[in-house]
């Protein structure tokens, strides 16, 4: 989630207030709650036009360039890969280009009605074509290509281009498919476990079932050529089978959401709607926790599957359900059972999930074929992964601790429950008391979160003074403050980021540079967002009605700036010391994307730079060397420009021999990094005395523990981040294996 809340009290009754005088406008009584609704459609387009304009920091003009945005926008989501509408569908939609905006504002549904029945057909009519196509064997000697690049292609004239645009997508999924098991069975046959370390090319659509696939090959006797293209074209109407089903989930009310939204990024990227359930999901994923039984769901076929118990909830305490379970039916405590069989997923959650303490029956057909009514009382189910996690390891004498911070969480609806803030602090403690000589906090892949938590994180490595500037517009800057002088960590720290670190991680790597409190250390630069978004449940301005769940707007109403007065957004923060990324020459942050908020600056804010640093400079010119001299990373960069050259190759040949060629030669190119992913150091991180406690009774969560302390093995970017920890030491470095009578004579100085 790369978001940053600010739920502070007084902005939000500022918002409130200014909000309220809509409610005159819709305070109206409505006839019963229908699923597809177009008065309630048509409401939420007033609601939703009227909170942006009102709320949101630098609100877009509507004209007809907005329109044209919101057009381009609705059409690609639509559509992405141009294998359901004609030209001619899309000369139809063009005449509505410019006057989506004059549609906005007089509630206007004729483009959404017309462009939803439309997909609904074309989408009818892409399901017969892809069963004609996988009905026969596909000819792959005939020498022909497909391009991937599918905002460059033109829309099919007719029908029958658009047939020939589909059979060519599936056999290239399928082509990829047969020469993988053909070099598996190959491989089989010759007797060598060789294998090679590449990925899957992402221009590729894979149709196919390849787990499964490779898992029947290496068990069986070798099949033959036709047997083999038999089985891709089954495995790939297969996976159509299960996408289109998924698609046949959504109703209209997805749909909508879907041109609603189109409509909200508009304003900038990080803008959009919530509808009832992504609400619920977004609430879950910033707190960490929800109400029920503690199983991950997913739809197979018509069958709703346990995916995955949930440590440490009711149905993992239960020991009764299990992973690969069909549920056939629900029933809410003594209550009827209904039919879940064919019901969209996000129904049958509904029906699973409830409060605290209430009963659910689920009648689910085992693994076995057996069926078996299984009773759970619902309870307070927490997502361990949400949550920050540590670890300890012994390195050149010194002891490190490491902490992953996954997001910045909070409940808003409880001030007692966990946040990231106090979690960091506990973490902290108990590093502390095991003795650690410094800490790395590791926020990659850490997408941001609360505000006031990354507020109390960075003050735990501070006296007092300001963490970040916070702006609204056409209002004075407001200063969020660290006021606890106690420092909770005053030894050496290292903050390790990505090119995917933003808002909230970015917020605290800026003020830790600022303060010069520690090192930072990752990709080039973060993400770069720097904006603040607010959650504004819609039902609170609607009274009297019976039309249902409105759901929430996020909206964009502040920037937030370092106490430099620099911003992150769009230039992120930069590393102290950079590491080469795989991924650091494509385009993923907030730069490459349209309508982001543009950079600016404002004053600095008063602050006293941490003034026990004297090894900083070093330690980041030594940092820097190892990094020039490490052939790992060499590689490393050397990968990252091979695979920018890659994402501009969209062409494939659909000719099986040239196909081999051109994928061996990948391949061969591919064995070069082989070693990237075979890394290991000779470093062993552990568990926390606390938590050995709770592994010994979790076998699931020390399989997740084990599984981690064996990815940071194997991390080198961690690796040198500990390095950087060695050189911040004030005590002189204890090489390991010296022996103990020669050790004064041997200390070396970092």
């Amino acid at each position: 989630m790369n978001t940053i809340l600010n739920f502070m009290k007084r902005n939000y009754k500022i918002l409130v207030v200014i909000l309220c005088l809509s409610v005159v406008f819709f305070a109206f009584n409505s006839n019963a709650k229908k699923d597809n609704d177009p008065e309630k459609d048509k409401l939420l387009l007033e609601l939703l036009t009227f909170v942006i304009e009102k709320g949101h920091y630098n609100p877009a003009v509507i004209d007809d360039a907005f329109s044209k945005g919101v057009y381009k926008d609705y059409i690609q989501a639509l559509d992405p890969s141009k294998r359901f509408f004609l030209q001619s569908d899309i000369d139809e939609f063009s005449k509505y280009e410019t006057k989506l905006d004059d549609h906005l504002m007089s509630k206007d549904l004729t483009f959404f009605n017309l462009t939803y029945d439309r997909l609904m057909k074309r989408m009818l009519e892409g399901k017969k074509v892809y069963k004609d196509i996988l009905a026969k064997p596909f000819d792959y000697s005939i020498d022909e290509s497909f391009n991937t690049d599918y905002d460059k292609s033109p829309y099919a004239v007719n029908f029958s281009e658009l047939k020939e645009r589909w059979r060519k997508q599936i056999k290239l999924s399928t082509l990829s498919s047969l020469t993988d098991r053909l070099k598996i069975q190959e491989t089989k046959v010759k007797g060598s476990d060789e294998t090679t370390a590449i990925e899957s090319d992402s221009n590729l659509v894979d149709l196919s079932d390849n787990a499964k696939t490779d898992k029947s090959i290496e068990n069986s006797t070798p099949k033959s050529f036709e047997e083999l293209e038999k089985e891709t074209r089954l495995n790939a109407e297969k996976s159509l089978d299960e996408y289109f089903g998924f698609m046949n989930d959504l109703d209209r009310n997805d749909w909508f959401s879907v041109y609603i939204n189109s409509i909200t990024s508009r304003f900038d990227p990080h803008t959009n709607y919530f509808a009832p359930e992504e609400k619920e999901r977004f609430d879950v994923s910033i707190s960490g926790k929800l109400e029920g039984i503690g199983a991950r769901l997913q739809k197979k076929n018509d069958y709703t599957e346990i995916s995955e118990l949930i440590s440490g909830g009711p149905a993992w305490r239960g020991k009764q359900l299990e992973s690969g379970d069909l549920i056939m039916k629900v029933a809410q405590g003594n209550g009827e059972p209904v039919d879940v069989v064919g019901m969209r997923l996000d129904d049958v959650v509904k029906k699973i999930k409830g409060p605290k303490g209430s009963e659910v029956r689920l009648t689910v057909k085992k693994v076995d074929g057996t069926i078996k009514i299984i009773s759970i009382i619902r309870d307070i189910v927490e997502i361990e992964e949400t949550y920050a996690k540590s670890s300890i390891v012994d390195k050149n004498g010194f002891k490190y601790g490491v902490i992953y911070l996954p997001k910045f969480y909070i409940d808003f609806e409880n001030k007692d429950g966990r946040d990231a803030g106090k979690d960091i602090a506990l973490e902290v403690e108990r590093l502390k008391a095991a003795g650690v000589d410094g800490i790395v906090l590791d926020v990659r892949d850490d997408g941001g979160g609360s505000l006031s938590t990354v507020v109390d994180i960075a003050g735990l490595f501070i006296e007092q003074g300001p963490i970040v500037q916070i702006k609204s517009a056409g209002k004075k800057k407001e200063v969020l403050y660290d006021r606890d002088p106690k420092i909770e960590w005053d030894g050496p720290l290292v903050i390790m980021v990505n090119s995917f670190s933003a808002s909230a991680s970015e917020i605290l790597a800026a003020a830790i540079q600022d303060y010069k409190r520690g090192i930072i250390i990752g990709s080039k630069q973060t993400y770069g967002k720097g904006t603040v978004q607010n959650v504004i449940d819609l039902n609170q301005f609607v009274r009297n009605t019976s039309m249902g769940d409105m759901g929430a707007l996020k909206t964009t109403t502040q920037k937030f700036y370092r106490i430099n007065g620099g911003s992150t957004q769009l230039e992120g923060v930069s590393s102290d010391v950079v590491m080469p990324d795989r991924y650091a020459y494509l385009k993923m942050g907030e730069r490459d994307v349209e309508n982001a908020m543009p950079w600016d600056k404002i004053d600095a804010a008063e602050y006293t730079t941490w003034n026990d640093n004297a090894k900083f400079n070093q330690a980041i010119v030594n940092s820097k060397m190892r990094i020039a001299q490490n052939g790992q990373f060499k590689l490393i960069e050397d990968n990252a420009k091979w695979i920018d050259s890659r994402s501009e190759e969209n062409t494939y040949s659909l000719n099986i021999d040239k196909f081999k060629v051109a994928q061996n030669s990948i391949e061969e190119k591919a064995k070069k990094y082989k070693p990237i992913f075979e890394y290991k150091n000779s470093l062993k991180f552990n568990s926390l005395p606390n938590e050995i406690e709770e592994l010994n009774k979790d076998a699931v969560l020390k399989e997740k523990r084990d599984r981690w302390h064996e990815s940071l093995a194997k991390d080198i970017y961690v690796e040198e981040a500990l390095n950087v920890l060695d050189d911040l030491q004030s005590k002189a470095i204890t090489k390991k294996g010296i022996p103990v009578k020669l050790k004064k004579d041997k200390l070396v100085k970092s």
